[in-house]
């Protein structure tokens, strides 16, 4: 039976089900409906095609980017950090969306929907003001390239946060429709530049950059409206979503740095050449998480859901497959890693296999950790756990590329990396097991066993 649900401007409340500890809801409409998801293993393999189908692209540009030489592929992994840092910043608008609609699925959004879109396109505007500043204050290359990204900034929010939309709802095709049709933009600019305007070079491609994600993210705005409807802003509905969305972004940021901190130091330590080598590595490696992330995405409304139990259980789910993905792609991927690091980038990329293989073990620990964060952020909204545990892996990865990149390199970043990641997950499962009231036995177990309610948020 569905339940009357309360004012958007009532304060947060807690609800209680099945005897169950309290769920906190922290925002907009606690209408408790059943509505049918797709299956995992269906939404699993849609996203897992999206999301293929959108590196074999992006794997394209690289290759186009990387025969231009170690130099032109650093400026563009490093440009690429930095707009990956100013999406995981302003993350939080379109997660905040994607956690409503995964607890209230079938509310009234076209006012809501309007004012966080409009929020977002205005934030995007400041921070192009801001990455303006940055050019202005670092002309050299690569970070002269920031003013490109600042005409682009606004746009580029676009589709992360309505796409919050059709991650609450589980809804897959649209979700990962935009996010294939940014890379395949670019893509098509890339080769006409190449076709028309050679030889090809990396402020090109920048460019082409920049253009094509912001065409995407206009289209991604029409479309929004459409489906959602239009309606006057009201800002106090934003009210809830502010603390919500900067400890996301805050957190994402931090994970972000996690992932990318030594490339960074790589650039300053060792030069630029020796960052656009180890940033290949890094690519491929990145490549192993395909089916976690898949797996999570999919099943991010259902971690999202007020029955406790069938949260947990949905995230072990997550967890084991993405796991279990990881392990049986290693193989195959550093058997094509080497041959076609250098056979397609060229021989000056043949060190990056042996910095892959130095990543590997992190990098197949770190499968786990989307899921768990997952759960961190949409069931118990503490999103500052996961960026606790990111904070922790990030300091140690800093402090060891620090200290060993002068010593051995880019070799020494990828070492530095994977005993990280490796501490990260083994917190973030200790912690996820607390709170879940789950058994460790619980990981490997074909039944998920649960021996007490999930414990209270503290």
């Amino acid at each position: 039976m569905r339940r009357p649900h309360k004012n958007l401007l009532d304060p947060p409340h807690r609800i209680t089900r099945g005897g169950a500890a309290p769920i906190r809801a922290d925002f907009l409409l606690i209408t408790i409906t059943s509505m049918p998801r797709p299956s995992l293993a269906k939404g699993a393999a849609l996203n897992l095609a999206g999301r293929v189908s959108t590196v074999v692209v992006g794997l394209l540009l690289m290759t186009l980017v990387a025969r231009l030489g170690p130099g032109s592929q650093g400026t563009f992994a490093l440009f690429l950090a930095c707009e990956a840092g100013l999406l995981a910043l302003f993350s939080g608008f379109g997660l905040w969306l994607a956690r409503a609609h995964s607890q209230a699925p079938d509310g009234a959004w076209a006012e809501l929907h309007s004012t966080v879109v409009l929020t977002a396109l205005l934030v995007g505007a400041l921070a192009g003001l801001v990455l303006w500043g940055l050019a202005a204050m670092r002309p050299e290359a690569p970070y002269d390239r920031l003013a490109l990204l600042a005409w682009a900034a606004p746009w580029l929010l676009i589709v992360p946060t309505v796409s919050g939309v059709w991650l609450g709802r589980g809804q897959m095709l649209p979700l990962n429709g935009f996010v294939l049709a940014s890379p395949m933009v670019v893509l098509l600019g890339v080769t006409f530049c190449l076709l028309w305007w050679p030889p090809l070079q990396v402020s090109q491609v920048l460019l082409v950059w920049v253009v094509g994600k912001s065409a995407v993210g206009l289209v991604a705005l029409w479309w929004s409206f459409r489906s959602q409807g239009w309606a006057r802003p009201r800002w106090v509905l934003m009210a809830p979503a502010w603390r919500f969305a900067a400890l996301i972004g805050l957190t994402n940021v931090i994970s972000l740095l996690n992932y990318r901190v030594n490339l960074f130091l790589v650039e300053r330590l060792d030069g630029l050449a020796a960052a656009g080598i180890y940033s290949v590595a890094v690519t491929v490696a990145e490549l192993l998480w395909l089916v976690s992330s898949a797996v999570t995405t999919a099943v991010y409304g259902r971690i999202g859901a007020t029955d406790q139990a069938a949260a947990a259980s949905s995230t072990l789910q997550a967890v084991r497959w993405g796991a279990w993905g990881v392990l049986l792609a290693s193989p195959l991927l550093l058997a094509g890693a080497w041959w076609a690091l250098p056979a397609v980038l060229g021989e000056v990329y043949r060190p990056a296999w042996w910095y892959l293989l130095m990543l590997l073990p992190g990098t197949l620990a770190y499968s786990s950790a989307s899921g768990i964060s997952a759960y961190f952020t949409n069931q118990r909204g503490q999103p500052w756990l996961a960026g606790g545990i990111a904070l922790t892996s990030m300091l140690l990865n800093l402090g060891l590329s620090w200290w060993w990149i002068p010593l051995w390199g880019a070799a020494g970043a990828a070492v530095a990396t994977s005993v990280s990641y490796g501490v990260a997950i083994v917190l973030g499962i200790i912690l996820f097991l607390r709170l879940s009231g789950l058994p460790a036995r619980a990981l490997w177990s074909r039944r998920t066993l649960i021996d007490q309610p999930a414990q209270s948020a503290t």
